[in-house]
Protein backbone atom coordinates (compact mmCIF):
# COMPACT_ATOMS: atom_id res chain seq x y z
CA UNK A 1 0.00 0.00 0.00
CA UNK A 2 2.86 2.36 0.88
CA UNK A 3 4.34 1.72 -2.59
CA UNK A 4 1.20 2.98 -4.33
CA UNK A 5 1.09 6.03 -2.06
CA UNK A 6 4.62 6.93 -3.13
CA UNK A 7 3.71 6.51 -6.79
CA UNK A 8 0.70 8.78 -6.29
CA UNK A 9 2.84 11.41 -4.57
CA UNK A 10 5.41 11.24 -7.37
CA UNK A 11 2.78 11.72 -10.07
CA UNK A 12 1.21 14.57 -8.11
CA UNK A 13 4.62 16.24 -7.83
CA UNK A 14 5.11 15.83 -11.59
CA UNK A 15 1.68 17.30 -12.39
CA UNK A 16 2.17 20.39 -10.25
CA UNK A 17 5.61 20.99 -11.74
CA UNK A 18 3.85 21.00 -15.11
CA UNK A 19 1.01 23.20 -13.79
CA UNK A 20 3.44 25.81 -12.45
CA UNK A 21 5.24 26.04 -15.80
CA UNK A 22 2.20 25.76 -18.11
CA UNK A 23 1.86 29.46 -18.93
CA UNK A 24 5.60 29.77 -19.57
CA UNK A 25 5.55 26.80 -21.95
CA UNK A 26 2.65 28.23 -23.98
CA UNK A 27 4.26 31.69 -24.11
CA UNK A 28 7.62 30.27 -25.15
CA UNK A 29 6.23 28.05 -27.89
CA UNK A 30 4.01 30.89 -29.17
CA UNK A 31 6.95 33.26 -29.55
CA UNK A 32 9.11 30.53 -31.06
CA UNK A 33 6.42 29.64 -33.59
CA UNK A 34 6.07 33.26 -34.69
CA UNK A 35 9.79 33.64 -35.26
CA UNK A 36 10.07 30.37 -37.17
CA UNK A 37 7.26 31.42 -39.48
CA UNK A 38 8.73 34.83 -40.27
CA UNK A 39 12.51 34.20 -40.51
CA UNK A 40 13.98 32.82 -43.74
CA UNK A 41 16.10 29.65 -43.53
CA UNK A 42 17.91 30.64 -46.70
CA UNK A 43 19.03 33.90 -45.10
CA UNK A 44 20.23 31.97 -42.07
CA UNK A 45 22.52 29.85 -44.20
CA UNK A 46 23.88 32.83 -46.12
CA UNK A 47 24.78 34.56 -42.87
CA UNK A 48 26.93 31.65 -41.62
CA UNK A 49 29.43 31.23 -44.42
CA UNK A 50 32.61 31.49 -42.31
CA UNK A 51 33.82 31.36 -38.71
CA UNK A 52 34.27 35.09 -38.25
CA UNK A 53 32.96 36.80 -35.13
CA UNK A 54 30.06 38.26 -37.08
CA UNK A 55 29.11 34.91 -38.60
CA UNK A 56 29.20 33.16 -35.21
CA UNK A 57 27.16 35.97 -33.70
CA UNK A 58 24.52 35.59 -36.40
CA UNK A 59 24.54 31.80 -35.90
CA UNK A 60 23.90 32.39 -32.19
CA UNK A 61 21.03 34.78 -32.90
CA UNK A 62 19.37 32.50 -35.46
CA UNK A 63 19.73 29.57 -33.07
CA UNK A 64 18.09 31.53 -30.26
CA UNK A 65 15.00 32.18 -32.38
CA UNK A 66 14.68 28.63 -33.70
CA UNK A 67 12.94 25.50 -32.45
CA UNK A 68 14.27 24.04 -29.19
CA UNK A 69 14.03 20.38 -30.21
CA UNK A 70 17.49 18.79 -30.03
CA UNK A 71 16.80 16.38 -32.89
CA UNK A 72 15.47 19.10 -35.19
CA UNK A 73 18.38 21.40 -34.27
CA UNK A 74 20.85 18.63 -35.10
CA UNK A 75 19.24 18.01 -38.48
CA UNK A 76 19.08 21.74 -39.25
CA UNK A 77 22.76 22.17 -38.38
CA UNK A 78 23.63 19.29 -40.69
CA UNK A 79 21.59 20.87 -43.49
CA UNK A 80 23.22 24.28 -42.98
CA UNK A 81 26.69 22.72 -43.12
CA UNK A 82 25.84 20.61 -46.15
CA UNK A 83 24.61 23.63 -48.08
CA UNK A 84 27.52 25.96 -47.41
CA UNK A 85 27.55 27.15 -43.79
CA UNK A 86 30.81 26.94 -41.85
CA UNK A 87 30.89 23.83 -39.65
CA UNK A 88 31.71 25.70 -36.45
CA UNK A 89 28.95 28.21 -37.20
CA UNK A 90 26.52 25.31 -37.73
CA UNK A 91 27.52 23.84 -34.35
CA UNK A 92 27.08 27.25 -32.68
CA UNK A 93 23.60 27.44 -34.23
CA UNK A 94 22.82 23.99 -32.78
CA UNK A 95 24.04 24.98 -29.30
CA UNK A 96 22.06 28.22 -29.29
CA UNK A 97 18.86 26.61 -30.59
CA UNK A 98 18.72 24.19 -27.65
CA UNK A 99 20.19 26.27 -24.82
CA UNK A 100 19.36 29.93 -25.44
CA UNK A 101 15.71 29.65 -26.51
CA UNK A 102 12.85 31.55 -24.90
CA UNK A 103 10.82 28.61 -23.62
CA UNK A 104 13.79 27.08 -21.81
CA UNK A 105 14.56 30.33 -20.00
CA UNK A 106 10.94 30.86 -18.98
CA UNK A 107 10.55 27.36 -17.57
CA UNK A 108 13.85 27.66 -15.68
CA UNK A 109 12.66 30.95 -14.16
CA UNK A 110 9.35 29.51 -13.01
CA UNK A 111 10.64 26.18 -11.74
CA UNK A 112 14.07 27.09 -10.34
CA UNK A 113 14.43 30.85 -10.11
CA UNK A 114 15.71 33.78 -12.15
CA UNK A 115 19.32 33.01 -11.22
CA UNK A 116 19.17 29.80 -13.25
CA UNK A 117 17.64 31.61 -16.22
CA UNK A 118 20.45 34.17 -16.07
CA UNK A 119 23.05 31.43 -15.71
CA UNK A 120 21.66 29.61 -18.72
CA UNK A 121 22.04 32.62 -21.00
CA UNK A 122 25.36 33.81 -19.56
CA UNK A 123 26.76 30.28 -19.45
CA UNK A 124 25.41 29.57 -22.93
CA UNK A 125 27.37 32.49 -24.36
CA UNK A 126 30.47 31.33 -22.47
CA UNK A 127 29.98 27.82 -23.87
CA UNK A 128 29.63 29.13 -27.42
CA UNK A 129 32.78 31.23 -26.98
CA UNK A 130 34.71 28.17 -25.75
CA UNK A 131 33.35 26.11 -28.62
CA UNK A 132 34.50 28.69 -31.17
CA UNK A 133 37.94 28.88 -29.55
CA UNK A 134 38.63 25.16 -29.03
CA UNK A 135 37.12 24.04 -32.33
CA UNK A 136 40.15 25.54 -34.10
CA UNK A 137 42.29 22.87 -32.50
CA UNK A 138 39.88 19.93 -32.34
CA UNK A 139 37.89 20.25 -35.56
CA UNK A 140 40.76 20.23 -38.03
CA UNK A 141 40.12 21.06 -41.71
CA UNK A 142 40.94 17.53 -42.83
CA UNK A 143 38.34 15.95 -40.53
CA UNK A 144 35.68 18.54 -41.35
CA UNK A 145 36.31 18.28 -45.10
CA UNK A 146 35.94 14.49 -44.90
CA UNK A 147 32.57 14.94 -43.15
CA UNK A 148 31.47 17.43 -45.79
CA UNK A 149 32.33 14.99 -48.60
CA UNK A 150 30.33 12.37 -46.74
CA UNK A 151 27.28 14.62 -46.86
CA UNK A 152 27.62 15.62 -50.49
CA UNK A 153 24.72 14.59 -52.65
CA UNK A 154 21.67 16.44 -53.72
CA UNK A 155 21.63 20.20 -53.39
CA UNK A 156 19.60 20.75 -56.53
CA UNK A 157 16.49 22.15 -54.89
CA UNK A 158 18.32 25.06 -53.32
CA UNK A 159 17.54 27.54 -56.07
CA UNK A 160 13.79 27.07 -55.46
CA UNK A 161 13.85 27.05 -51.68
CA UNK A 162 11.95 30.27 -51.07
CA UNK A 163 9.87 30.81 -54.19
CA UNK A 164 6.71 30.33 -52.15
CA UNK A 165 7.88 32.51 -49.26
CA UNK A 166 7.05 36.22 -49.19
CA UNK A 167 9.09 38.75 -47.24
CA UNK A 168 8.74 38.70 -43.47
CA UNK A 169 7.06 42.13 -43.55
CA UNK A 170 4.34 40.80 -45.86
CA UNK A 171 3.92 37.61 -43.84
CA UNK A 172 3.74 39.30 -40.45
CA UNK A 173 0.84 41.46 -41.68
CA UNK A 174 -1.10 38.56 -43.21
CA UNK A 175 -3.54 36.07 -41.71
CA UNK A 176 -1.71 33.27 -43.54
CA UNK A 177 1.55 34.17 -41.81
CA UNK A 178 -0.01 34.03 -38.35
CA UNK A 179 -1.81 30.79 -39.19
CA UNK A 180 1.59 29.33 -40.13
CA UNK A 181 3.05 30.68 -36.88
CA UNK A 182 0.28 28.99 -34.88
CA UNK A 183 0.91 25.77 -36.77
CA UNK A 184 4.62 25.98 -35.91
CA UNK A 185 3.81 26.48 -32.23
CA UNK A 186 1.36 23.57 -32.11
CA UNK A 187 3.74 21.35 -34.11
CA UNK A 188 6.58 22.06 -31.67
CA UNK A 189 4.33 21.25 -28.70
CA UNK A 190 3.26 18.01 -30.40
CA UNK A 191 6.85 17.14 -31.24
CA UNK A 192 8.15 17.71 -27.70
CA UNK A 193 5.20 16.40 -25.72
CA UNK A 194 6.85 13.04 -24.98
CA UNK A 195 10.13 14.66 -23.96
CA UNK A 196 8.34 17.04 -21.61
CA UNK A 197 6.10 14.32 -20.16
CA UNK A 198 9.08 12.06 -19.48
CA UNK A 199 11.01 14.95 -17.95
CA UNK A 200 8.22 15.94 -15.55
CA UNK A 201 7.36 12.36 -14.56
CA UNK A 202 10.96 11.31 -13.96
CA UNK A 203 11.60 14.49 -12.00
CA UNK A 204 8.53 13.80 -9.85
CA UNK A 205 9.78 10.32 -9.01
CA UNK A 206 13.32 11.56 -8.31
CA UNK A 207 12.02 14.27 -5.97
CA UNK A 208 9.85 11.86 -3.97
CA UNK A 209 11.64 8.50 -4.08
CA UNK A 210 15.38 9.19 -4.14
CA UNK A 211 16.86 9.76 -0.63
CA UNK A 212 19.41 12.53 -0.09
CA UNK A 213 22.17 10.00 0.69
CA UNK A 214 21.88 8.56 -2.82
CA UNK A 215 22.61 11.96 -4.34
CA UNK A 216 25.50 12.30 -1.92
CA UNK A 217 27.11 9.19 -3.38
CA UNK A 218 26.82 10.58 -6.91
CA UNK A 219 27.81 14.20 -6.27
CA UNK A 220 30.67 14.79 -3.86
CA UNK A 221 30.22 17.66 -1.42
CA UNK A 222 32.37 19.65 0.97
CA UNK A 223 35.57 19.72 -1.08
CA UNK A 224 35.47 23.23 -2.48
CA UNK A 225 36.72 23.51 -6.05
CA UNK A 226 36.93 19.72 -6.48
CA UNK A 227 33.25 19.40 -5.64
CA UNK A 228 32.36 21.97 -8.28
CA UNK A 229 34.64 20.30 -10.84
CA UNK A 230 33.27 16.80 -10.21
CA UNK A 231 29.67 17.97 -10.35
CA UNK A 232 30.27 19.89 -13.58
CA UNK A 233 31.81 16.76 -15.15
CA UNK A 234 29.15 14.35 -13.87
CA UNK A 235 26.23 16.59 -14.90
CA UNK A 236 26.69 15.85 -18.63
CA UNK A 237 27.09 12.13 -17.88
CA UNK A 238 23.61 12.07 -16.34
CA UNK A 239 22.29 13.86 -19.41
CA UNK A 240 23.94 11.29 -21.72
CA UNK A 241 22.18 8.35 -20.08
CA UNK A 242 18.87 10.09 -19.30
CA UNK A 243 17.76 10.23 -22.98
CA UNK A 244 15.76 13.38 -22.10
CA UNK A 245 16.64 16.57 -23.92
CA UNK A 246 15.47 20.11 -24.63
CA UNK A 247 12.85 21.59 -22.26
CA UNK A 248 12.32 18.15 -20.71
CA UNK A 249 15.69 18.56 -19.01
CA UNK A 250 14.51 21.41 -16.78
CA UNK A 251 12.34 19.43 -14.34
CA UNK A 252 15.17 16.89 -14.04
CA UNK A 253 17.57 19.74 -13.32
CA UNK A 254 15.21 20.96 -10.58
CA UNK A 255 15.25 17.49 -9.01
CA UNK A 256 19.06 17.34 -9.20
CA UNK A 257 19.36 20.79 -7.61
CA UNK A 258 17.08 19.72 -4.78
CA UNK A 259 19.17 16.54 -4.42
CA UNK A 260 22.47 18.35 -3.91
CA UNK A 261 24.26 18.90 -7.23
CA UNK A 262 26.22 22.14 -7.44
CA UNK A 263 25.06 25.25 -9.28
CA UNK A 264 27.58 24.63 -12.06
CA UNK A 265 26.58 20.98 -12.23
CA UNK A 266 22.98 22.01 -12.94
CA UNK A 267 24.12 24.36 -15.70
CA UNK A 268 26.36 21.75 -17.36
CA UNK A 269 23.59 19.14 -17.11
CA UNK A 270 21.13 21.37 -18.97
CA UNK A 271 23.73 22.23 -21.60
CA UNK A 272 24.39 18.53 -22.23
CA UNK A 273 21.08 17.85 -23.98
CA UNK A 274 23.08 17.63 -27.22
CA UNK A 275 25.11 14.57 -26.19
CA UNK A 276 22.38 12.11 -25.21
CA UNK A 277 23.04 8.64 -26.60
CA UNK A 278 20.50 8.82 -29.48
CA UNK A 279 22.07 12.07 -30.69
CA UNK A 280 25.58 10.59 -30.53
CA UNK A 281 24.45 7.84 -32.91
CA UNK A 282 22.96 10.50 -35.20
CA UNK A 283 26.27 12.42 -35.28
CA UNK A 284 28.06 9.23 -36.26
CA UNK A 285 25.65 8.70 -39.13
CA UNK A 286 25.95 12.30 -40.33
CA UNK A 287 29.66 12.94 -39.95
CA UNK A 288 31.40 9.59 -39.45
CA UNK A 289 33.15 8.09 -36.43
CA UNK A 290 36.27 10.31 -36.41
CA UNK A 291 34.46 13.61 -36.27
CA UNK A 292 31.81 12.28 -33.87
CA UNK A 293 34.45 11.24 -31.33
CA UNK A 294 35.98 14.71 -31.51
CA UNK A 295 32.55 16.32 -31.14
CA UNK A 296 31.78 14.29 -28.00
CA UNK A 297 35.08 15.27 -26.37
CA UNK A 298 34.73 18.91 -27.42
CA UNK A 299 31.08 19.21 -26.37
CA UNK A 300 31.65 17.56 -22.99
CA UNK A 301 34.65 19.80 -22.31
CA UNK A 302 32.93 23.08 -23.19
CA UNK A 303 29.69 22.13 -21.40
CA UNK A 304 31.51 21.23 -18.19
CA UNK A 305 33.87 24.21 -18.40
CA UNK A 306 30.99 26.62 -19.07
CA UNK A 307 29.10 25.26 -16.07
CA UNK A 308 32.16 25.61 -13.83
CA UNK A 309 33.02 29.13 -15.02
CA UNK A 310 29.39 30.23 -14.66
CA UNK A 311 29.24 28.93 -11.08
CA UNK A 312 32.33 30.86 -9.98
CA UNK A 313 31.21 33.98 -11.86
CA UNK A 314 27.81 33.90 -10.17
CA UNK A 315 29.42 33.13 -6.81
CA UNK A 316 31.60 36.20 -7.16
CA UNK A 317 28.50 38.27 -7.87
CA UNK A 318 26.60 36.69 -4.97
CA UNK A 319 23.94 35.24 -7.29
CA UNK A 320 24.15 31.54 -6.38
CA UNK A 321 21.13 30.62 -4.22
CA UNK A 322 22.27 29.83 -0.69
CA UNK A 323 19.47 27.39 0.13
CA UNK A 324 17.79 24.53 -1.67
CA UNK A 325 14.03 24.01 -1.74
CA UNK A 326 12.55 21.33 0.49
CA UNK A 327 10.17 20.66 -2.39
CA UNK A 328 10.32 21.79 -6.00
CA UNK A 329 6.75 23.11 -6.13
CA UNK A 330 3.76 23.33 -3.80
CA UNK A 331 1.72 20.22 -4.76
CA UNK A 332 -1.71 21.83 -4.47
CA UNK A 333 -3.97 24.28 -6.29
CA UNK A 334 -3.95 27.86 -5.09
CA UNK A 335 -5.63 30.96 -6.46
CA UNK A 336 -2.56 33.03 -7.24
CA UNK A 337 -0.81 34.68 -10.20
CA UNK A 338 0.23 31.27 -11.59
CA UNK A 339 -3.37 30.10 -11.74
CA UNK A 340 -4.46 33.36 -13.36
CA UNK A 341 -1.67 33.17 -15.97
CA UNK A 342 -2.49 29.54 -16.71
CA UNK A 343 -6.13 30.42 -17.39
CA UNK A 344 -5.09 33.23 -19.75
CA UNK A 345 -2.56 31.09 -21.61
CA UNK A 346 -4.91 28.13 -21.85
CA UNK A 347 -7.12 30.53 -23.81
CA UNK A 348 -4.13 31.45 -26.00
CA UNK A 349 -3.40 27.75 -26.48
CA UNK A 350 -6.99 27.20 -27.62
CA UNK A 351 -6.62 30.05 -30.13
CA UNK A 352 -3.35 28.55 -31.42
CA UNK A 353 -5.00 25.17 -31.79
CA UNK A 354 -7.93 26.68 -33.71
CA UNK A 355 -5.67 28.70 -36.00
CA UNK A 356 -3.47 25.70 -36.76
CA UNK A 357 -6.49 23.52 -37.52
CA UNK A 358 -7.76 26.18 -39.93
CA UNK A 359 -4.38 27.00 -41.45
CA UNK A 360 -5.46 26.49 -45.06
CA UNK A 361 -8.68 28.41 -44.52
CA UNK A 362 -6.57 31.52 -43.82
CA UNK A 363 -4.28 30.91 -46.80
CA UNK A 364 -1.44 29.35 -44.82
CA UNK A 365 0.36 26.07 -45.30
CA UNK A 366 1.92 26.84 -48.69
CA UNK A 367 5.36 25.23 -48.84
CA UNK A 368 4.90 23.46 -45.48
CA UNK A 369 4.28 19.86 -44.45
CA UNK A 370 3.81 18.06 -41.14
CA UNK A 371 6.34 15.38 -40.23
CA UNK A 372 4.08 12.31 -39.92
CA UNK A 373 6.27 10.78 -37.20
CA UNK A 374 6.85 13.56 -34.66
CA UNK A 375 4.31 16.16 -35.82
CA UNK A 376 6.78 18.99 -36.48
CA UNK A 377 5.97 21.54 -39.18
CA UNK A 378 8.64 21.43 -41.90
CA UNK A 379 9.38 23.66 -44.87
CA UNK A 380 9.24 21.25 -47.81
CA UNK A 381 12.10 22.95 -49.63
CA UNK A 382 14.34 22.76 -46.54
CA UNK A 383 13.25 19.39 -45.13
CA UNK A 384 16.33 17.48 -43.86
CA UNK A 385 14.84 14.19 -45.13
CA UNK A 386 12.06 12.91 -47.38
CA UNK A 387 10.55 9.56 -48.35
CA UNK A 388 8.08 8.33 -50.96
CA UNK A 389 5.25 5.93 -50.20
CA UNK A 390 2.22 5.09 -52.36
CA UNK A 391 3.04 7.93 -54.78
CA UNK A 392 3.12 10.47 -51.94
CA UNK A 393 6.11 12.47 -50.70
CA UNK A 394 6.59 12.71 -46.94
CA UNK A 395 8.80 15.32 -45.29
CA UNK A 396 10.71 14.92 -42.02
CA UNK A 397 12.45 17.15 -39.51
CA UNK A 398 15.35 14.71 -39.16
CA UNK A 399 16.77 11.42 -40.40
CA UNK A 400 15.57 9.84 -37.15
CA UNK A 401 11.94 10.44 -38.09
CA UNK A 402 12.58 9.34 -41.67
CA UNK A 403 14.03 6.02 -40.46
CA UNK A 404 11.03 5.44 -38.19
CA UNK A 405 8.72 6.06 -41.16
CA UNK A 406 10.63 3.71 -43.48
CA UNK A 407 10.52 0.94 -40.87
CA UNK A 408 6.70 1.16 -40.56
CA UNK A 409 5.32 3.39 -43.33
CA UNK A 410 1.81 1.99 -43.00
CA UNK A 411 1.74 3.19 -39.38
CA UNK A 412 2.38 6.83 -40.35
CA UNK A 413 1.19 7.09 -43.96
CA UNK A 414 -2.35 8.03 -42.97
CA UNK A 415 -1.16 11.18 -41.18
CA UNK A 416 -1.33 14.56 -42.88
CA UNK A 417 2.17 15.14 -44.16
CA UNK A 418 2.27 15.97 -47.84
CA UNK A 419 2.28 19.47 -49.22
CA UNK A 420 -1.00 21.35 -49.62
CA UNK A 421 -3.38 19.95 -52.20
CA UNK A 422 -1.71 20.07 -55.59
CA UNK A 423 -4.81 20.39 -57.75
CA UNK A 424 -3.70 17.59 -60.08
CA UNK A 425 -0.08 18.72 -60.23
CA UNK A 426 2.90 16.49 -59.50
CA UNK A 427 5.56 17.02 -56.86
CA UNK A 428 9.23 17.12 -57.82
CA UNK A 429 10.59 14.21 -55.69
CA UNK A 430 13.95 15.96 -55.22
CA UNK A 431 13.10 19.48 -54.03
CA UNK A 432 9.39 19.04 -53.20
CA UNK A 433 8.20 21.79 -55.54
CA UNK A 434 4.82 21.52 -57.29
CA UNK A 435 5.19 20.87 -61.03
CA UNK A 436 2.68 20.93 -63.86
CA UNK A 437 3.33 17.63 -65.73
CA UNK A 438 2.53 19.26 -69.06
CA UNK A 439 5.14 21.99 -68.54
CA UNK A 440 7.73 20.05 -66.54
CA UNK A 441 11.33 20.82 -67.51
CA UNK A 442 12.21 17.13 -67.34
CA UNK A 443 10.67 13.77 -66.50
CA UNK A 444 11.89 10.25 -65.80
CA UNK A 445 10.10 6.90 -66.00
CA UNK A 446 11.16 4.30 -63.45
CA UNK A 447 9.53 1.11 -62.20
CA UNK A 448 6.21 1.94 -63.82
CA UNK A 449 5.96 5.48 -62.44
CA UNK A 450 6.74 8.84 -64.05
CA UNK A 451 8.54 11.53 -62.08
CA UNK A 452 8.42 15.22 -63.07
CA UNK A 453 11.06 17.83 -62.28
CA UNK A 454 11.14 21.60 -61.97
CA UNK A 455 14.72 21.96 -63.27
CA UNK A 456 17.51 20.00 -64.99
CA UNK A 457 19.42 20.07 -61.69
CA UNK A 458 16.68 18.12 -59.92
CA UNK A 459 16.49 15.61 -62.76
CA UNK A 460 20.27 15.10 -62.62
CA UNK A 461 20.11 14.62 -58.85
CA UNK A 462 17.42 11.97 -59.38
CA UNK A 463 19.60 10.23 -61.97
CA UNK A 464 22.52 10.06 -59.52
CA UNK A 465 20.46 8.24 -56.90
CA UNK A 466 16.91 7.41 -57.97
CA UNK A 467 16.43 4.94 -55.13
CA UNK A 468 16.48 7.89 -52.72
CA UNK A 469 13.40 9.45 -54.29
CA UNK A 470 11.32 6.73 -55.94
CA UNK A 471 8.12 5.41 -54.41
CA UNK A 472 8.82 3.20 -51.42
Amino acid sequence: MHFFVLIGESLREAFFMFWNTLWALVLGFTLSGAVQAFVSRKEMRKAMGDRSFGSLGRATFFGMISSSCSYAATAMARSLFQKGANFTAAMVFMFASTNLVIELGLVLWVLMGWQFTASEFVGGLIMIGLLALLSRFVLTPAVVDAAHRRLQGDEAGEEHEELQRRSWRERISSRAGWADAASYAMADITMLRKEMAIGFIVAGFLAVLVPAEVWGSVFITGHGFWTSLENALVGPLIAVISFVCSVGNVPLAAALWQGGISFGGVVSFIFADLITLPLIFIYRKFYGGRLTLRLIVLFWAVMSAAGLITEYLFRGLGLVPESRPAQIVEPSFEWNHTTFLNIVFLGIFAALFWLSRNQKRFGGGAGYAIDPVCGMQVETANAPATARHNSQTYYFCSDRCQESFIEKPEHFAGHESTQAETGGEAIDPVCGMQVDPENAVASRARNGETYYFCSPGCAEAFDRGPERYETQ
